[in-house]
């Protein structure tokens, strides 16, 4: 018997997924608890047609975070922090900093926990960092700190 699983089921599948199992099994077990409903044709197609929207929707994210990490491998932030006379800095510059320097600057929402500092940023300079946007797709980008101007 074909059911569509509602719930992750150990050893049949994930929600969302057509799975064939024993009539016993779907009839005394699955369908009873909540976990699956009897799949005939109008629900596989159903089911088919939203995993190619899936699928369809993440193949568009990828391409834009390819494009848009393209983008981002060519930019120069700036980060504008107190810094003492030697160029130290009160503190360090965070995810949560450059992430909004972006915003700010180039109109691009990145995630601050998708942003990867490789070392503190402790003092004034020029620093590489790389943001991951998308499954195995990472771009690096310059961070310039700059010293507030009083």
């Amino acid at each position: 018997m074909k059911v569509l699983l509602q719930k992750d089921v150990h050893g049949c599948g994930k929600a969302g997924d057509i799975a064939s199992v024993s009539d016993g099994y779907a009839i005394n077990y699955l369908i009873p608890k909540g976990l699956a409903v009897p799949a005939g044709a109008e629900t596989i197609n159903a089911v088919n047609i939203k995993k190619k929207a899936a699928d369809h929707r993440r193949e568009v994210q990828k391409q834009n975070a390819k494009a848009l990490a393209a983008d981002m491998s060519k930019l120069s932030v700036k980060v504008y922090t107190k810094a003492g006379e030697n160029g130290k800095l009160f503190g360090a510059v965070t995810g949560k900093e450059i992430s909004s320097a972006l915003k700010e600057q180039f109109d691009i929402d990145c995630d601050k926990k998708k942003i990867s500092i490789p070392e503190p940023i402790k003092a004034v300079g020029v620093y590489t960092v790389s943001a991951h946007l998308f499954e195995k797709t990472t771009s690096s980008f310059k961070v310039e700190v700059l010293p507030l101007a009083d």
